[in-house]
C-alpha cells in the first residue's frame, strides 16, 4: 500500500518556527482534510512537503513509500508521486498549457517510453471536456490572464494528467463560486483510488460538501492538534475554533504563516 508518512516535521522560515512536530499518515485510498484558524502552519506544510526553498525543516521525517521525500530536489518529489495544487498557481509566459504538461508527463516516462502527441491530445481534451474548460485553454500560456476559478480547473487538469500517488490541494476552493467548485470536485472524485492518496487543505467545510474525506484534522500552532471523521468539519463550520482551544487549553495562537 502506498504511504506518505509524516512524523515529528519541523520547519521554518526567515527564522521564524511554523511547524512544530507535526505527525500525519496518509495511505492510499484515503482523504484527509487539514482545517484551523489563520496563521497556524497549514500552507507551509504544503510548501515544506514539495520542497519549496523558503522553507526551512529543521527537523523530523517524511518517507513517500519507505523512501526519505526530504532527501529529494523538487522535481524528484515529483517524479516520486507527489503532487501540490498551489492556492496561487504562477503564470509562465512563452510556455503553453499543452507544451508543458506533455512535458511534466514524460518527465515521468522512461526514455523512449513517450506519451505520443495524438494520445497526450486525445486524453487532454476529454479532461478538460470534464472540467467545463474551453479548447482553445490548450495553446494559451501557462496561467496567463486566467482567472482565478481557471487556474484552480487548470491544477485540477494537470493532476489528472499527471495521475501522481499523493495529491496535495492547498486551498484549492479559495475564490470559487459555486458552479466551479462542483466541478472542482467532481474532477478529485473522479481521482479518488486505492492507490491514490489526498491531502486537503481548506478553511471552509463547503468544499467538503462534494469531496467527504475520511479523516478530519485540526491544525493549531504548527501541529495536528485534534482528528476526526466528516462530523468534526461539521462542527468546526458551526461553532469555530473556540472550542476546540478551549477544550486543548490553547490560550493564545502566534504562529504567523507566511
Amino acid at each position: 500500500m502506498t504511504t506518505l508518512k509524516i512524523e515529528k516535521l519541523r520547519s521554518k522560515i526567515e527564522g521564524k518556527e511554523i511547524l512544530k512536530g507535526l505527525t500525519l499518515e496518509i495511505h492510499g485510498g484515503e482523504i484527509h482534510a487539514i482545517m484551523g484558524p489563520n496563521g497556524t502552519g497549514k500552507s507551509t506544510l504544503a510548501s515544506a512537503l514539495m520542497g519549496h526553498p523558503k522553507y526551512e525543516v529543521t527537523g523530523g521525517k517524511v518517507t513517500l513509500d519507505n523512501e526519505d521525500l526530504l532527501d529529494m530536489e523538487v522535481d524528484e518529489r515529483a517524479q516520486a508521486g507527489l503532487f501540490l495544487a498551489m492556492q496561487y498557481p504562477s503564470e509562465i509566459a512563452g510556455v503553453t498549457n499543452s507544451d508543458f504538461l506533455r512535458s511534466a508527463i514524460n518527465a515521468r516516462r522512461e526514455e523512449g517510453d513517450e506519451i505520443s502527441l495524438i494520445r497526450f491530445i486525445r486524453e487532454m481534451e476529454s479532461k478538460m471536456q470534464g472540467l467545463e474548460m474551453n479548447p482553445e485553454f490548450m495553446h494559451r500560456y501557462l496561467n496567463e490572464g486566467f482567472s482565478g476559478g481557471e487556474k484552480k480547473r487548470n491544477e485540477i487538469l494537470q493532476m489528472m494528467l499527471l495521475e501522481p500517488k499523493f495529491v496535495i490541494l492547498d486551498e484549492v476552493d479559495s475564490g470559487l463560486d459555486i458552479d466551479a467548485l462542483r466541478i472542482v470536485a467532481n474532477g478529485v472524485n473522479e481521482m479518488r483510488s486505492p492507490d491514490r492518496g489526498f491531502l486537503i487543505i481548506t478553511h471552509y467545510q463547503r468544499l467538503l460538501n462534494y469531496i467527504t474525506p475520511d479523516f478530519v484534522h485540526v491544525m493549531m500552532q504548527g501541529r495536528i492538534v485534534k482528528s476526526g471523521g466528516p462530523e468534526l468539519a461539521h462542527r468546526l463550520e458551526a461553532e469555530g475554533y473556540d472550542w476546540v482551544k478551549e477544550e486543548l487549553g490553547i490560550t493564545d495562537e502566534t504562529v504567523s504563516e507566511a
